[in-house]
């Protein structure tokens, strides 16, 4: 009796992993993926935004700096 039981649950667990899958398949086919100019656009976008952001941390950390190191002395 308890090995037909183990067999369900074996058996339910797969068709659970069997959905999940043709789920996860199903949304693939739903992405829109974007052509090659709208991609190039975007990461230009991203890195843009990178290296200004990271240049704006760079100057406040000097500036933090220099203000720590003129109380300090």
């Amino acid at each position: 009796m308890a090995e037909n039981t183990e067999k369900a649950v074996q058996k339910t667990q797969k068709t659970k992993k069997k959905s999940w899958f043709e789920g996860m398949k199903a949304e693939f086919k739903k992405i829109i993926w974007p052509d090659k100019k709208t991609l190039g656009k975007q990461t230009a976008a991203v890195v843009t935004a990178s290296v200004v952001l990271g240049a704006i941390i760079a100057v406040m950390d000097f500036i933090i700096q220099y203000g720590i190191d003129f109380l300090v002395k």
